[in-house]
């Protein structure tokens, strides 16, 4: 029979199998009592157990294994940790296992004692062939479930989003406006530039653009010059008078560091989408935002309220300009679209809120996490599609996040024993 490990721990904690006249493979009689709970790090597969074994109750741990020669191989006799181990599941029972003072290990083989239907489920939820191997009975799937496993996920995705914060925030040495300014660059470089644009954050502090927040030409030279893409000479008037302001800044806060123009990727990118623009975006932005932090941790809460923040104008260079000495016909920028403010919010800013919560301990910050995402159009890739197309519709931001953290870290993986969709499936109609 071809299952996973995981499948046979999912059945040992719903406790899908016969449990009439359970025995070890030495002929103790088996109780369970407690299947003890679910550890998902290092250590026995489930802890704080209880089990009778031939009248005699015990207390510890539990460990799972597809065959009984698995301990050996996975070199549990040497580990401190397995000493508590009062029963060991396996399928088969290939092997004796012995404890480290040479006496059995009590141990309980699951092999034709599984519920038949189990076994039907498990084989077709294994339809790997497909993106989503839950498609043939997602639409069964009750409501509540599929909603629980899509707030896991989106939980999930936003706590690893959030890690990536509190390690600005420690770069920083603890300093949020910092941190909201870097992660604003990391997320205004979108996938194809993010990297680029955190550096260059690095490099260009908050508080040295703060300090010139009125002269929006002078925060374009200091981002574009150490962002490497100021060229030497110009014939434009205003291009010489970026390159003059930014070498006067350089000498000023002896700047020794300045980024390469490889650095950065045009190729690929749509126009709207180069780095020139989007770094004449953020000048913008900075320049009219006297406090940065205080206006997306306090004074704004809606998505009119970020629209305003954030959908601004560059200068009026840009309007006409995607990269330097190159006019366009058409205006070239008004300022982000409506679709990159969408994701704007839905990358920049739910994280950080999700991340200055997790920091503070105020759980609030994740209810207005998830309110602001249902205020939201859902997006619209080829994952949000992949669900689409098996009738299951985002209809908002929350569930399309949930959808792609699900697919990111259930489905993809093939972790089905792990998500609530999965188990469920899995249950069917079994007691």
């Amino acid at each position: 029979m071809n299952f996973r490990e995981d499948f046979l721990q999912l059945v040992w904690k719903y406790q899908y199998f016969d449990r009439k006249d359970l025995k070890t493979i030495d002929g103790q009689s088996v109780q369970i009592l407690n299947v003890g709970f679910h550890n998902q790090s290092e250590g026995p597969d489930f802890r704080d157990s209880t089990v009778v074994l031939d009248g005699v109750t015990l207390h510890g741990h539990v460990e799972v294994h597809r065959l009984a020669s698995d301990w050996k191989q996975h070199a549990h006799g040497g580990d401190p940790a397995y000493n508590s181990v009062i029963l060991h599941v396996v399928w088969e029972n290939d092997r004796e296992v012995l404890r480290n003072d040479g006496t059995l290990m009590p141990t309980l083989e699951l092999k034709g004692k599984i519920f038949l239907e189990i076994w039907r489920n498990y084989e077709q939820l294994l339809d790997f062939k497909s993106a989503l191997p839950c498609a043939y009975a997602l639409n069964t799937v009750p409501d509540i479930i599929r909603f629980s496993a899509l707030e896991k996920a989106l939980v999930g995705r936003l706590y690893d989003k959030s890690e990536l914060i509190l390690s600005i925030l420690h770069q920083t040495k603890g300093d949020w406006e910092e941190t909201a300014y870097r992660w604003l660059f990391t997320c205004f470089g979108f996938k194809t530039n993010s990297q680029s644009m955190a550096e260059l954050a690095a490099l260009v502090s908050y508080k040295t653009l703060q300090k010139h927040r009125n002269q929006v030409s002078v925060l374009e030279a200091m981002l574009l010059g150490q962002a490497g893409l100021l060229p030497e000479k110009s014939d434009e008037p205003y291009v010489q008078h970026l390159i003059g302001e930014f070498d006067f800044y350089r000498k000023k806060f002896n700047w020794t560091t300045s980024m390469l123009r490889q650095h950065w990727t045009f190729m690929g990118a749509r126009p709207t989408n180069f780095p020139t623009i989007r770094i004449a975006q953020l000048a913008s932005i900075l320049s009219k935002a006297p406090n940065l932090l205080q206006a997306l941790m306090e004074d704004t809460r809606e998505f009119s309220g970020f629209k305003k923040l954030l959908q601004v104008a560059p200068s009026d260079y840009w309007k006409y300009h995607y990269s330097f000495g190159k006019p366009t016909e058409k205006i070239a920028s008004k300022g982000i679209s409506g679709s990159s403010l969408e994701l704007l919010i839905i990358n920049f800013v739910i994280p950080l809120w999700f991340a200055y919560g997790r920091y503070f301990e105020q759980s609030e910050w994740q209810e207005r996490c998830f309110d602001l995402l249902q205020t939201i159009p859902g997006e619209n890739n080829f994952i949000i599609r992949i669900f689409e197309e098996r009738g299951w519709k985002a209809e908002n931001s929350f569930d399309s996040q949930g959808m792609i953290g699900l697919y990111r870290s259930f489905c993809q993986p093939q972790k089905c024993l792990s998500c609530k969709i999965g188990q469920s499936l899995l249950k069917g109609q079994s007691k």
